[in-house]
């Protein structure tokens, strides 16, 4: 019966969908790609009164066998995306889009740039209002490639400098100009929509700064930045930063920029130009965030062995401790950390490790050590005595100096 025979199909099609995900599981790519075959086969040859549509499934599952089996092509996967975009309107623009993807992750930009152009003037009635974020992309991305022919561009004309007449090359300047227009026009358009365009954001201010208009670069990072449509993104005021160092701007704008980074990422590698900075201040509150910040840094696994991170606090611990100034500082920094730091930083077989493979890296956590543990911390220990044993003069200061000092251990300790 009809009833009988949709419900054995429904059946035998699970079940395929269930072999092939068993088979991309295991990465049995060439018995996926078997078992996908019987199931297109097995639409083609459904003779129930309903008609079924191909699936997104073979789309999507068709591609990753794609990718990986070990006897596929670049031309079989050109061919299996034609197909593919041919099973509905509703998913033409994303199957261009990854077909792009594809294309550019094997150097084929120029088929790549072809696609887009093709995609971009794709129209199919209610269909194109209805894909409007997906033009969207397929400009934007279109706008990436004129970005890069641009660049290529640019650099042969700043390789070339002028020719023997005096007159630069004309024709390459020229179509580095086109490249440009329509690049702007393009990247402008996308980055104005909330979302993480930082690819499409680098690009358009990378324009902006060769052709000198730097107030439209500002603007547009500020607006990446702080427009609260857009998600909290780092990297947005990464790039600000940057542009505002590179334009020479005020240590107030560039303080005032990692200082948001600080709160989003306290673990990002500009930390450290944040404390340097901060250390260089004549205000006591910028000072004092300079230790917090140092301090919130090492609280991470990626700086345990970061030489410049562990010499700015060392530095700076020392100053407060010769002045015997602001030491309820390290107090209040170390009151929240004194129970896992010297597991996590300051243990016997650390030490050991940190002297063999770094010793400028265990001097400074050594005097850190030293004033946060007191004298009798095992790092602090075990790096000096090997220290003094190899006749280094510096760690024969360096335990003097705690020596000297150790009742701070124990104010701080309190």
């Amino acid at each position: 019966s009809s009833h009988e025979h949709k419900l054995n199909f429904r059946k035998s099609k699970e079940a395929c969908l269930s072999y092939i995900q068993d088979a991309m599981l295991q990465k049995q790519w060439k018995r996926a790609a078997e078992f996908l075959t019987f199931y297109v086969e097995s639409l083609e040859k459904d003779y129930s009164r309903e008609p079924i549509s191909p699936s997104e499934m073979i789309w999507r599952i068709g591609t990753e066998i794609l990718c990986h089996h070990s006897h596929s092509s670049v031309k079989e996967f050109n061919c299996f995306m034609e197909q593919m975009k041919t099973l509905g309107v509703k998913r033409y623009l994303k199957v261009c889009l990854e077909h792009v993807f594809h294309l550019l992750c094997n150097g084929q930009i120029d088929e790549a740039y072809q696609n887009l152009s093709l995609a971009e003037s794709w129209r199919f009635g209610e269909q194109t209002a209805i894909q409007d974020k997906e033009m969207k992309l397929i400009q934007a991305y279109r706008g990436l490639l004129d970005y890069y022919r641009w660049s290529k561009q640019k650099n042969i004309l700043l390789g070339h400098g002028k020719c023997p007449d005096g007159f630069a090359d004309l024709s390459v300047e020229q179509e580095m100009h086109s490249c440009f227009r329509k690049a702007a026009v393009n990247l402008k358009e996308i980055i104005k929509i909330p979302g993480v365009w930082d690819l499409f954001v680098k690009c358009y201010v990378d324009l902006l700064e060769f052709y000198g208009d730097h107030n439209e670069a500002c603007q547009v990072l500020n607006e990446y930045a702080y427009n609260s449509k857009f998600p909290a993104n780092p990297n947005a005021h990464v790039y600000l930063y940057q542009f505002l160092k590179r334009q020479g701007e005020s240590k107030k704008s560039l303080i005032s920029t990692l200082k948001i980074l600080h709160d989003i990422v306290p673990s990002h590698e500009l930390m450290i130009d944040f404390n340097t900075m901060l250390q260089k201040s004549k205000k006591r509150k910028k000072r004092r965030l300079g230790l917090e910040v140092i301090f919130a840094a090492l609280d991470y696994a990626g700086w345990k062995e970061n030489v410049k991170a562990w010499s700015c606090l060392a530095r700076q611990v020392k100053q407060i401790v010769i002045s015997e100034k602001y030491l309820d500082w390290i107090k209040q920094e170390w009151n929240s950390r004194k129970d896992w730091w010297p597991a996590f930083h300051f243990s016997r077989y650390l030490a050991k490790r940190n002297w063999q493979e770094n010793k400028s890296l265990s001097y400074e956590k050594a005097l850190v050590a030293g004033i946060l543990l007191g004298k009798d911390c095992k790092y602090f220990k075990y790096v000096s005595h090997q220290g003094c044993k190899a006749q280094v003069k510096r760690f024969r200061i360096l335990k003097k100096f705690v020596n000297r000092h150790n009742p701070v251990y124990l104010r701080i300790s309190g």
